[in-house]
């Protein structure tokens, strides 16, 4: 299992810092639902030729569905927005760039579950070695700030951040070894209607009758992707 392992740390480590590097270049808005878009259209790709997996037609039209949703609300974010916009190009590039790397985790971390007899022995190994990288690239980060913030809210922060990781990982991981990659993959992207909606409910941000259309519109693919199969 330590060549798995490897591979695993290799892919999530260059996922992360792509995940940032887009950050640093575009706004949330128009980064995330990139990077979700392609996600699974290169996940479902990468299934065919690991897992052998294919999609029906009603699931293809499905898929096109759900991507048309979140390539829309990315449209839609980026002929609103006034800040960054000499940086977008490298943005999207990036964001695409890191789709391809989600698709490959997504893949990868299936195969690695599958060929686990017991899969949270894969899980808490898996979150023992990603957890290694990370935290000192954000200490050094930290260090080189002119007015760092406060450790202990940030560690709270920081802390709250793994919970959550460790449980949307761990469940989408559980989903690969249970069901085909290509469907669990599409149904996370569904995570774009959520924060939608925790921007709206929580940061208060405003949501337009377009953008509701376009989150049903994500909804309604992911349906057809499922009731498809």
């Amino acid at each position: 299992m330590w060549p798995i392992f490897a591979i695993v740390w290799v892919i999530h480590v260059i996922y992360k810092l792509l995940q940032a590097w887009a950050y640093t270049k575009g706004a949330y808005t128009v980064v995330y639902p990139v990077v979700r878009g392609t996600g699974p259209l290169f996940a479902v790709i990468g299934a065919y030729f690991v897992f052998s997996e294919s999609f029906t037609l009603i699931q293809w039209l499905g898929v096109a569905t759900l991507m048309a949703g979140i390539f829309g609300l990315a449209i839609y974010n980026l002929r609103y927005l006034s800040a960054e916009r000499d940086t977008l190009h490298a943005a999207l590039g990036l964001a695409v760039l890191t789709g391809l790397f989600v698709a490959l985790y997504t893949t990868y971390d299936a195969y690695g579950i599958r060929a686990t007899a017991n899969p949270f022995t894969f899980l808490a190994w898996f979150f023992m070695i990603d957890g290694i990288t990370m935290p000192p690239i954000a200490i050094r980060r930290w260090l080189k700030m002119e007015n760092p913030p406060a450790l202990p809210p940030l560690m709270l922060r920081g802390f709250a951040g793994g919970l959550i990781a460790f449980l949307s990982f761990g469940s989408i991981m559980m989903a690969t070894r249970l069901d085909k990659v290509g469907e669990a993959a599409v149904l996370r992207e569904t995570s774009t209607v959520f924060a939608a909606l925790i921007g709206w409910l929580v940061l208060k941000e405003t949501v337009g009758p377009r953008r509701i259309a376009l989150m049903a519109l994500i909804a309604l693919g992911a349906v057809i992707v499922e009731m498809g199969g």
